[in-house]
């Protein structure tokens, strides 16, 4: 924006755009408040506006309808009123007065015959009644008698199938002259032209058809060549306003794009590290596969082992305490096999699946449970004789003093199952950060679409403030503000 267009208009600009009568008596009106705080009104001179007052115009001055004579009644026929003043300088001037519309006299007793009917049976009966006629007798489509059966009105008809919603006519059987400009000469010679819904000319470029009633156009296509003309005139003026002020919501999403990226790398680095523990298990079981056996670290089974009981909190069944903990996970997986989690697509994640994936050809999906937790599809390998447990000490329940379980894997029940719940807790982890990293790239994906969207066509148009008020005109930090 120049610093042309930021300067204050002088009072003949705005009398040029604001050339219409009622608009004008409104500015100037407005300007002579401005130099005068105390307007003085009517030929008594005084402030008061409270009453009923009517404008000359000629003078464009206000006069109180009790100074003048002239009441609101009367002002309802007046069509033109000058005052003492202007009639005394140019005794070509005179009060106007409407002038009673001669059609109205003309279907006035139609309309009384139609009340007449309307509010007395008899008459009604008789067939008196007379209805206001919309066609001229004289154009072709007065004289068709046929419909097309082809546009809308045609088509809502019931003998076409229709609802009967709209209740029209046919579109080419409807009048051509019924909406045109009528004139009736009175016998004083003054004519009354009645304007109605005339058809105008079309707005679009070049045409000279007429618009289609109810619209500025001919035709669709007149109305998009209007439409993108008026797109080519304004669109580079919008792009160099785009490009020399600073826009806001660029710099936040810029921002927001950064915050995200950060996110995003962190959840890549902890999905790094998780990675990075599953193969630190995997060296622990190796390592776990060399060593022997040590009876001492098994235990041995007491007869207060053997006698206590408890109840299972799945089947309910009794069962030793010794036994319970391999007892309740067979249970539960017996009760869990029977829930299905499932989805119709396959997982599609970088490196090592955590997911069962098992297709079901009966239910057509894939099994969405962890694998080393699923119990329909994975089954438990087989424990040798010899296997250690392998399982880490530690002191303190977190410490890790470096030490392995050398006890028999079948029968350690301090570390029953230690190696599937590792490694279920490690899977459960990492599907966290993969939900995580899911929400991020969608947030990115619409912050990218939105910075995108912005600098189309209608971003481009709409990014102005209009100024309405030439009076108190806008400053640029005030523009910049409101965009």
């Amino acid at each position: 924006m120049t610093d042309s267009d930021l300067s204050a208009p002088s009072q003949e600009e705005i009398a040029h755009r604001f050339n219409i009568p009622e608009r004008k008596v409104k500015v100037q009106t407005l300007m002579k408040t401005l130099n005068d705080e105390e307007q003085k009104y009517c030929i008594c001179q005084s402030t008061d506006c409270t009453s009923f007052m009517i404008a000359c115009d000629k003078c464009e001055e206000w006069y109180h309808g009790v100074c003048i004579g002239v009441t609101q009644l009367d002002a309802k026929s007046i069509k033109h009123y000058y005052c003492d003043a202007c009639r005394g300088k140019d005794p070509s001037l005179s009060i106007k007065y409407k002038t009673k519309k001669p059609w109205k006299d003309k279907f006035k007793s139609d309309s009384s015959d139609v009340d007449r009917t309307a509010r007395d049976p008899r008459l009604r009966e008789s067939g008196k009644a007379k209805k206001s006629s919309r066609r001229c007798g004289d154009c072709t489509a007065c004289h068709k008698k046929e419909d097309c059966g082809r546009c809308d009105y045609c088509k809502d008809m019931k003998k076409f199938g229709g609802p009967n919603k709209m209740r029209q006519k046919c579109r080419l059987r409807q009048c051509a002259n019924f909406y045109k400009k009528k004139k009736y000469k009175q016998e004083s010679s003054d004519t009354v032209e009645i304007e109605d819904d005339t058809p105008t000319q079309c707005y679009g470029p070049g045409c000279i058809e007429c618009a289609r009633p109810g619209s500025k156009y001919c035709s669709d296509d007149c109305g998009l060549k209007l439409s993108k003309s008026r797109i080519y005139e304004m669109l580079p003026s919008r792009i160099q306003q785009w490009q020399s002020s600073p826009c806001a919501a660029e710099e936040n999403n810029k921002r927001a794009l950064e915050s995200i990226r950060r996110k995003q790398l962190e959840a890549k680095t902890r999905l790094g590290d998780l990675d990075q523990r599953h193969k630190e298990l995997d060296s622990l079981l190796e390592r776990a596969k060399h060593l022997k056996i040590d009876p001492d670290q098994g235990g041995t089974e007491t007869e207060d082992d053997l006698e206590l009981s408890l109840y299972c909190v799945t089947c309910g069944s009794e069962i030793n305490q010794r036994g319970a903990l391999r007892h309740m996970e067979k249970c539960f997986a017996k009760f869990e096999s029977q829930t299905s989690f499932g989805s119709i697509y396959k997982t599609r994640i970088e490196g090592n699946s955590m997911f069962c994936d098992f297709w079901n050809p009966q239910q057509k999906f894939y099994c969405k449970r962890l694998k080393v937790l699923c119990p329909e599809h994975t089954k438990e390998p087989k424990i040798g004789q010899d296997e250690v447990c392998g399982c880490s000490l530690v002191t303190n329940v977190f410490d890790e003093t470096g030490e392995l379980c050398r006890a028999p894997k079948r029968k350690c029940v301090k570390h029953f199952c230690w190696e599937k719940l590792r490694r279920a807790e490690i899977d459960m982890e990492r599907l966290r950060w993969w939900m995580a990293l899911d929400d991020l790239f969608e947030k990115e994906r619409t912050i990218r679409m939105s910075m995108s969207n912005r600098m189309g066509v209608l971003g481009l148009m709409l990014h102005q403030s209009v100024d309405h008020d030439p009076m108190t005109p806008m400053t640029t930090p005030q523009i910049r503000d409101s965009n």
